[in-house]
């Protein structure tokens, strides 16, 4: 299902506006986002995640259908690397193919042996990087990062430049370095918050920093070690960002970036943006990238987590049986997931019904009120969950005449 084909009732549209009055996002004051999406490189950086290049192939094939705007690969890590690296943009996929390389001549020729017309390189701005990572002083820092962008551009590369641990780097020193870089023709800036150190207030501070200074276009890269990389990405992409990097389930270094499924609904539905991505292949990408990996979604992971519809106490199964609005922001197979009804101790007597019903017998509110207490009453807690299709949905409606 595309976006675009996606009509929320009217139930939903209601819920959703009156909670925007509080978002107080004016969709006119932003510009168009584009989704960077890099599993294949960031996301290969997690503990225990290793790709073959079958798997590389695939999940870009997935993602470039899903309707991802650019993918990120690194050429430099191994020959395998390099060779997926090669097949992908040899692949005649829509999406970009960003070869992601260090701020060096000799990682950029490898970038041009690929045949890449997309380059991303990086390089650490923060004094305590400089100091004790590379060892160079500021000025060292400036000097490379000039040449790296003359030398790409020199070779007709289009490059965004990756400021590592930009959140972390003196201010002046940032807009001085954008300026340089922007003036010898980097194509973007990208506005890492490589320690997950920032509230989002403060990730709107750093790209608006940038945004002053140089018209080039800017991506954020939020990294997720407070739990805040979807909201500081959303507060980046609000101060000017144009470019928004994830990957498939949030995977990445130590505990990862933004993840994809969270960073697509929330524009969709709180920044009303038309994006081109097919939102009912979310639950599936989650799940290609758990088999890949061996690394298990938690349950309780947003949107794509087993947990995600699951509806358990008494008072929440009453609304959803009526209408799935009250509790859920979008039905779940706009996002390719399943809906839960969980059956115990904590099930009502509209749960009770609903499960009366559905197994075909007979009931009256009385023996409804009954079966509840009878659940409660075995203290087993939960006992049981059924996943509903749609035909199990419609049989919610036959409530009404007892309840």
């Amino acid at each position: 299902m595309n976006n675009s084909k996606y009509e929320p009732n009217m139930t939903e549209i209601e819920s959703w506006n009156l909670a925007n009055s509080y978002n107080n996002v004016r969709d006119e004051s932003l510009g168009d986002v584009l989704i960077l999406d890099s599993t294949l490189r960031e996301g290969e950086q997690a503990p225990g995640v290793s790709f073959t290049m079958r798997q590389r192939l695939q999940i870009a094939w997935m993602l470039d259908y899903f309707g991802i705007d650019a993918i990120e690969i690194s050429p430099i890590i191994s020959p395998d690397h390099k060779e997926s690296c090669k097949r992908l943009i040899k692949a005649g996929l829509s999406a970009n193919i960003i070869a992601h390389v260090r701020a060096l001549p000799e990682d950029i020729d490898i970038a041009l042996d690929c045949d890449a017309n997309w380059v991303a390189v990086y390089h650490s701005i923060s004094d305590v990087h400089l100091k004790h990572k590379l060892r160079i002083s500021r000025e060292e820092a400036v000097r490379r990062a000039v040449n790296t962008v003359e030398y790409a551009k020199s070779h007709g590369l289009r490059l965004r430049f990756t400021l590592e641990d930009a959140s972390r780097a003196d201010p002046s020193f940032l807009k001085r370095i954008c300026k340089e870089i922007s003036e010898v023709g980097v194509d973007r800036i990208g506005l890492p918050d490589t320690l997950g150190i920032l509230r989002p207030k403060g990730m709107y501070n750093l790209v608006k920093t940038v945004r002053d200074v140089v018209n080039t276009p800017i991506d954020v890269h939020c990294h997720n070690d407070l739990g805040l990389a979807t909201a500081n990405s959303l507060a980046g992409f609000e101060a000017g960002a144009s470019q928004i990097h994830v990957t498939i389930n949030g995977l990445g270094e130590r505990v990862g970036i933004a993840p994809l499924a969270e960073v697509v609904m929330a524009l969709t539905i709180i920044y009303n943006k038309k994006l081109r991505v097919k939102l009912d292949m979310l639950k599936e990408l989650s799940d290609l990238i758990e088999n890949y990996t061996g690394v298990k979604t938690p349950e309780s992971k947003p949107l794509v987590g087993e947990n995600a519809y699951k509806h358990k106490a008494g008072t929440h199964i009453a609304a959803i049986i009526r209408n799935p609005a009250a509790y859920e922001l979008v039905p779940p197979k706009v996002i390719g997931n399943r809906r839960r009804i969980i059956f115990g101790e904590l099930s009502g007597k509209h749960g009770a019904a609903f499960l009366l019903r559905l197994l075909g017998l007979n009931y009256s509110m009385e023996e409804a009120v009954k079966f509840a207490q009878g659940l409660k009453r075995l203290r087993c807690g939960d006992l049981f969950e059924l996943s509903l299709s749609e035909d199990f949905e419609g049989e919610a409606l036959k409530l009404e005449d007892k309840f």
